[in-house]
């Protein structure tokens, strides 16, 4: 199952959840109530309208999405409910505001390599912030403090219930779904001092989606073709299975250092190919188009767009 945030282009209008079907865009919260003629208070605390709310919500609520889906789906529901195309929608964030956003540095070796850097003992971790996020039909905002801004497509772990402790053999247990993520770089801002945060996390810089797609859709995420595409040149190409921490290993180290909550979301890592790693590097400019895809979940594009000085 494919799950989104929506709203019709005409409209503006808060984000809603939606589930994809048969390429076309329903409203989870308007199919529930369908199929369960309940009070408006009863369906928000199951069914939230709002995507943070939602995955927040975590495990509970995929499971009622998942009925829902097999309801509308295989079981042919016959209850009439509005399907809209994709072109008469827009798609934001699949979580447009995760508590946290979690992120992991070198998890290539190759990439690790280009970076001129060692393989590293332990994970590295960093943080990006919700202000950062935009969807896959928003603009990337090159802001005119950076000229080398750089592409990194990462399979991305939304977590589907509390994680604190977990041991990698029933990590699995915890995801609620993955999607995919762009964690855009201002590589002159992150090198200018130790920490990288500043070149991490700009506003409006760092697309995800193009939805969540839910773990029994995916399978094995350490088995996955990731790739990047800048103005339709392959730039990155890789297999998660070439992580040096993989997804399982991930949460067990963070949810022994940070409890895990639903919605939080894992950008696990960039395979080599970027932008700062090239004896000539080809950074982001403004018109340029980013395309992602990883096997299994979709494809993502996002044109650049110059961010002028205040």
């Amino acid at each position: 199952m494919k799950l989104v945030s929506y709203r019709l282009k005409d409209k503006e209008v808060p984000l809603r959840v939606g589930m994809v079907v048969d390429e076309n865009i329903v409203d989870l919260q308007e199919a529930y109530r369908r199929q369960h003629p309940i009070q408006q208070e009863e369906i928000e605390q199951l069914i939230p309208s709002d995507p943070t709310l939602f995955f927040k919500l975590g495990d509970p609520a995929i499971q009622a999405a998942k009925e829902i889906y097999t309801s509308y789906v295989k079981e042919n529901w016959q209850v009439e409910v509005e399907q809209f195309t994709r072109n008469e929608v827009y798609l934001g964030p699949p979580i447009p505001e995760p508590s946290k956003i979690i992120c992991v540095g070198r998890n290539y070796v190759e990439h690790a390599q280009e970076m001129k850097s060692d393989i590293p003992e332990y994970p590295v971790l960093f943080a990006k912030f919700s202000n950062a996020l935009i969807g896959p039909e928003d603009y990337i905002e090159k802001t005119p403090f950076t000229e080398k801004l750089d592409y990194e497509v990462e399979l991305t772990v939304v977590i589907g219930k509390e994680a604190s402790k977990v041991k990698k053999e029933v990590a699995y247990e915890y995801i609620a779904g993955y999607t995919i993520g762009n964690d855009i770089s201002a590589r002159d801002l992150q090198k200018r001092t130790p920490q990288w945060l500043q070149g991490k996390t700009i506003d409006r810089s760092t697309p995800i989606g193009p939805w969540v797609v839910t773990t029994d859709e995916v399978g094995d995420p350490g088995k996955l073709d990731v790739r990047c595409y800048v103005n339709g040149e392959l730039r990155q190409s890789s297999n998660t299975e070439k992580f040096i921490f993989d997804v399982s290993f991930l949460i067990e180290f963070i949810s022994n250092l940070i409890t895990l909550k639903p919605g939080d979301i894992i950008m696990t890592g960039t395979p080599d190919g970027v932008a700062f790693g090239m004896e000539a590097p080809k950074f982001l400019q403004e018109g340029d188009v980013v395309a992602l895809e990883i096997e299994k979940i979709g494809y993502m594009e996002n044109h650049v767009m110059a961010k002028g000085r205040d």
